[in-house]
């Protein structure tokens, strides 16, 4: 039976915060039914909805399903959906009653006390709102005998019942005690409707709450909700406002998620609860009142950005991160790792991981970030459910914290300083004082899984903090390549994460899951020039890119000029303009990049990065590292 959460009173900041019960439905997870439940207990939850076709499809008798449910700790909160229960066909009714009779015995015997009654979207549902609140308060009746409720929730595309306001207007006409509401955030906001207006219905007639995020998009409501949902914080829509707005009007059950999602539906369902779950933390540390979590501590800076390489990537990188005007300072006390330096920019490459099936990759492995608070940065991260990794350290090195992100890359929570992680490094001798003009790290793009690229948004905003901006796509040589920035409103830190809209067949890239670490500049004119002249393998760029530079747009001709020599690349945003190199890729997998922001400039060169692609797939075909480009270059002669 649902076990309602505790009633919140005053919002205010002093209130007490309520501790939610939280229930996922099993339609979010992939897998049998088995699966599922083993994989929302794992996450913590509370509760689930149970999804009829996953207990048709189960091998248990609806009895062994409540007992599972209840050795694993988790109650029944919602068992759902029944559809299309009104007809204006008096036969049709009858049938459906006697289905809905069905189910209650099937509830019964689960131990689950709601059903959810879906607004019909059968050609022969009843418009008249009247006969419509009969025949609910027929079924509710029924229901109310057996001690269960009815929980009635208006599909955003039902026949006559489309919104919520719609669905309390029948509730209220029928007026039975087991008939209430279910308030779905997709179905309210994807219609436009007020949150606001749930204030009026009594808190006694709100049975049940589902949540949904979901990106802004113009398509048909019914399939952006079959196919397009997301947990909370990873969408366009005000979660926080609608929540708040529930929880005021008087609810007090469970905070359920109900997420319809091709992606998810797919992916390990272990880690998509882990998903879920941070999602709900997240939401309801939105609340008013006490933080429920440590909060975010300041991040300062990327303190460093470490590469995994081997003896064959390894001397590569060295070799251009020295022409980049990068100096090997240090060399780590007890493990096979350097540290390179320019300016405030630094680079690790550690070749202490032994990786037999990717010799000669390089990879981006480790970001380290500044922290206000290290500690506080990872018990909150621990508190989010972030895998916390374990390390080996000596006796006289830096105690520092290590969380995993969804594409598997390490995230160091650091302070960079006399006793930080820096003086894990014994000096080279070498004083750095050569360089290229490069000052800090401006950014790092990261690839991400085709299962994570959603996961990782969330990740980023409610671990560390970081804000997703919006989400971009670009026709890129390959497909559809989706972009999200992550960062913070004083920009310290940026990262850019990527995917491809859809998994690749056998006909894939030359450069697979690229990554890239993007150094500032403040002269991007001077310092390609002083990286041509060390020998940097700079990435070309066709001469078409500039010349439609130059048709577009109202530039200097003395900066077109520098774009056509130096192969530089131009975006452009409201603020000012961006110039932006790269170099050829190195192990297989890592480039980097140099940029200048003029004007205020915050973005990422996204539009640039079709070029960037293709540019970067034939030169991959002149260096050999693909046997059909190379082909084709060696018989055109054109290596770039």
């Amino acid at each position: 039976m649902t076990t309602p959460a505790s009633v919140r009173t005053d919002p205010g900041p002093d209130a007490e915060r309520v501790a939610f019960r939280r229930s996922v439905a099993t339609v979010c997870l992939s897998g049998t039914l088995e699966d599922k439940l083993t994989a929302a207990a794992a996450a913590g939850f509370d509760g689930v909805e149970v999804f009829e076709p996953d207990l048709v499809a189960a091998p248990w008798s609806p009895r062994e399903l409540g007992a599972r449910c209840a050795g694993l700790g988790l109650s029944v909160d919602l068992y759902q959906p029944f559809r299309d229960l009104d007809s204006t066909d008096p036969a049709a009714f009858a049938r459906n009653v006697r289905r809905a009779e069905r189910k209650f015995d099937v509830m019964a015997e689960i131990g689950v006390d709601t059903v959810l009654v879906c607004s019909s979207v059968s050609p022969d549902a009843v418009a008249d709102v009247d006969q419509l609140a009969e025949q609910l308060a027929t079924v509710a009746h029924r229901a109310g005998e057996r001690g269960l409720r009815i929980a009635y929730e208006a599909l955003a595309w039902g026949t006559h019942v489309s919104t919520w306001d719609a669905s309390w207007d029948v509730v209220r006409r029928a007026d039975v005690p087991a008939l209430g509401l279910c308030l779905d955030s997709f179905h309210v906001l994807s219609r436009g409707g007020d949150p606001a207006g749930f204030a009026a219905v009594p808190a006694e007639k709100l049975f049940f709450l589902q949540l949904a995020d979901a990106p802004q998009l113009q398509m048909d409501v019914l399939q952006w909700s079959r196919h397009h949902r997301l947990f909370p914080g990873q969408g366009a829509f005000d979660l926080p406002r609608f929540l708040r707005s529930v929880l005021d009007a008087g609810y007090a059950g469970p905070l359920s998620l109900e997420v319809f999602n091709d992606v998810f539906r797919q992916a390990d369902p272990a880690r998509t609860a882990v998903d879920a779950m941070r999602s709900l933390l997240w939401l309801e540390e939105q609340l008013p009142g006490p933080a429920p979590l440590p909060a975010p501590p300041a991040l300062t800076g990327h303190s460093f950005t470490e590469l995994g390489v081997d003896g064959v990537s390894g001397p590569e990188v060295a070799d251009v991160l020295g022409r980049l005007g990068f100096t090997h300072t240090g060399q780590h006390r007890s493990k096979p790792v350097q540290l390179w330096e320019q300016g405030a920019a630094r680079v690790l490459l550690n070749a202490s991981v032994v990786r037999p099936a990717a010799a000669g990759i390089a990879a981006v492995t480790a970001l380290g970030l500044e922290s206000a608070d290290p500690v506080r940065s990872a018990r909150r991260a621990e508190a989010l459910r972030a895998p916390v990794l374990p390390r080996s350290r000596g006796s006289a090195e830096a105690d520092l914290a290590a969380i995993e992100a969804p594409d598997g890359t390490q995230v160091f929570f650091t302070r960079t300083g006399p006793e930080g992680w820096p003086a894990d490094f014994l000096p080279t001798g070498d004083a750095g004082e050569r360089g290229a003009g490069l000052t800090a790290v401006d950014h790092v793009g990261l690839t991400q899984p085709f299962d994570a690229f959603d996961e990782a948004g969330l990740f980023y905003r409610a671990v560390l903090g970081l804000e997703p901006q919006a989400v971009t796509e670009v026709a890129a040589p390959f497909g559809l390549v989706r972009h999200r920035a992550v960062t913070q409103p004083d920009r310290a830190v940026r990262l850019s994460l990527s995917v491809a809209a859809l998994r690749r067949g056998g006909w894939s890239p030359g450069v697979p899951d690229p990554q890239y670490v993007a150094f500032a500049t403040d002269d991007l004119v001077a310092t390609a020039v002083r990286l041509r002249a060390a020998g940097v393998p700079l990435l070309p760029v066709p001469a078409n890119y500039a010349d439609d530079l130059d048709a577009r747009l109202d530039l200097p001709a003395h900066l077109i000029a520098a774009i056509r020599e130096h192969g530089l690349l131009y975006d452009s945003d409201a603020r000012g303009g961006y110039l932006h190199l790269a170099t050829l890729v190195l192990g297989d997998r890592v480039f980097f990049e140099v940029v200048q922001r003029l004007d205020g400039y915050d973005g990422y060169g996204t539009a640039d990065s079709p070029v960037r692609m293709a540019a970067h797939r034939r030169a991959r075909g002149a260096q050999g590292r693909d046997p059909r480009l190379a082909a084709v270059t060696s018989r055109t002669g054109v290596p770039g």
